[in-house]
């Protein structure tokens, strides 16, 4: 038995905005897949990853269960630009107290969905 990864997929108020916004981030193109209904979009990505974006009435409250950990080549630079694009900070860390070169930066997309920005710091 094996599992792949066939779609990650994130609750919405707004699906087809959420979409948009991440589709402009992973530089795909939001596709409605519910005829027309605007209520279900899917985002492929370049690097092969598919996001699905479900419109719901009640989004789940409180801490994600599940987020994204992104890799990027200049982590500064992409959290500069996801900030000015309507991401909000959370956090940043750093393993550096360990002796390790690995950082990385929590973000909250527009609808408060984590995600993650990780860079070795060497690379």
């Amino acid at each position: 038995m094996s599992i792949t990864v066939g779609m990650i997929t994130i609750d919405s108020a707004d699906a087809a905005a959420l979409s948009s916004w991440w589709a402009d981030r992973l530089g795909g193109e939001a596709v409605d897949e519910s005829g027309g209904s605007g209520r279900f979009f899917t985002v492929a990505t370049p690097g092969g990853s598919t996001f699905g974006f479900q419109q719901v009435a009640d989004p789940t409250p409180g801490k994600n269960r599940l987020h994204i950990d992104f890799t990027v080549d200049d982590r500064a630079a992409v959290v500069a630009s996801m900030l000015a694009e309507g991401a909000t900070l959370v956090a940043e860390r750093d393993l550096s107290e360990f002796g390790d070169d690995f950082g990385w930066t929590v973000l909250a997309d527009p609808d408060g969905n984590q995600f993650c920005l990780a860079q070795h710091e060497g690379a």
